[in-house]
């Protein structure tokens, strides 16, 4: 199998590495977040301008109809850049509006910039089992009626629609019953609550008193959702695998700087043996990592649903691992200020950490992977 970019990966991914590098500096990215809004307009129009809303949009809504290897080429950069705009979120809904169709127009918002989603899937006793849903949708002469609290929604105040899970049937943790909604933020009952996460970006509690939508909101079958929810989720988590193989590759980087010029005893530290070993170490996680991510990439779009499931679990525990050993050793190598937030590295750990713990941590994936059939006599 080649894992070598092709030519047009490469220019768009240089393309995104050079906006980064010139439009969003550290200092440019302190000032967004402190920001009213915690997000930049600037920032999301210039990533329309690149065709990075495009990308993973089918041809037939005026996209590209990138695969996941080509969003992977995306999501390293913005890691990288530790960019903190709702595209992560934006490009995961999208994901749910292809899986259950019927959305083109929704689509075309999206690939033109228009259109920010936020996808509102976890609640306060859910932990990282999208299939505990306590959200009810109950159904009416007018469509479906919610209610219910969904919580930690990424970029929840900043989107402009919701993509909520709810149960119309079955019991709590039951995965048949679950329906999934196209809600309009502005909607009557809707109430969000923003704050700022540890890594600067933003998340909002979102309660869902009597919301009224029609029969057009629900997306694919009612009662029927698992399936969609299972995968596009899978398609984000390889989205967030990317993005941190981007944040370990800037993290090493600023460490490597950090060793050549931090000098003790008169020299480099990183001329002593201990800390090159340390820094070999970092390298050895983060090739690792990267291997598994790409695997993931190549795996997620599978008709092989057990097979989807366990490479994308495999990448996600793989990159966790690798994630939290990459930060806290680069943040030992640091000393005392490698925590502080003038620094770029402490940032970057941060958002290592938000990363293993979005949509499943080392923990619940290495369950999900051990609990997929065949890994007994696999193994």
């Amino acid at each position: 199998m080649d894992f070598n970019l092709s030519q047009e990966q490469t220019q768009f991914a240089d393309a995104m590495r050079r906006w980064v590098e010139k439009d969003y500096s550290f200092e440019q990215r302190k000032n967004i977040i402190k920001s009213s809004n915690g997000i930049s307009d600037a920032a999301w129009s210039a990533l329309t301008e690149l065709g990075a809303m495009a990308l993973p949009i089918p041809e037939e809504q005026g996209g590209f109809n990138g695969n996941a290897i080509d969003m992977l080429v995306v999501m390293q950069e913005l890691g990288r850049g530790l960019v903190i705009e709702p595209y992560f979120t934006t490009v995961m809904g999208a994901e749910f509006l292809k899986l259950a169709g019927g959305s083109e127009a929704l689509l075309e918002q999206v690939a033109t910039g228009e259109l920010k989603l936020a996808c509102a899937l976890a609640e306060k006793q859910s932990r990282h089992d999208l299939f505990d849903i306590a959200t009810q949708a109950s159904k009416n002469v007018e469509g479906y009626l919610l209610n219910g609290v969904k919580t930690v929604v990424l970029h929840g105040a900043q989107a402009d629609k919701l993509i909520v899970s709810a149960r119309s049937s079955g019991t709590q943790r039951n995965t048949d019953g679950i329906s999934l909604f196209i809600v309009d933020v502005n909607a009557a009952g809707v109430s969000r609550r923003d704050y700022r996460t540890i890594d600067g970006f933003r998340a909002a509690d979102i309660t869902l008193h009597q919301v009224q939508v029609s029969s057009s909101s629900l997306l694919g079958d009612a009662a029927s959702g698992w399936e969609i929810l299972d995968a596009a989720s899978d398609y984000g988590i390889t989205l967030l695998c990317a993005e941190a193989i981007g944040v370990m590759e800037a993290i090493f980087a600023a460490t490597l700087e950090y060793l050549k010029t931090r000098q003790q005893f008169g020299v480099p530290i990183g001329k002593f043996q201990a800390l090159q070993h340390r820094m070999a170490e970092i390298y050895m996680e983060m090739e690792q990592a990267r291997s598994m991510a790409t695997l993931a990439a190549v795996k997620v779009a599978s008709t092989d649903v057990e097979e989807r499931r366990r490479t994308v679990s495999a990448a996600k525990a793989r990159v966790g691992q690798a994630a939290r050993f990459i930060g806290q050793t680069a943040v030992q190598l640091h000393g005392g200020m490698g925590v502080t937030d003038e620094l770029l590295a402490a940032h970057m750990f941060k958002r290592l950490t938000m990363l293993e713990l979005t949509l499943g941590d080392t923990d619940h994936h290495l369950a999900r992977f051990v609990a997929q059939p065949g890994f007994k006599s696999a193994a």
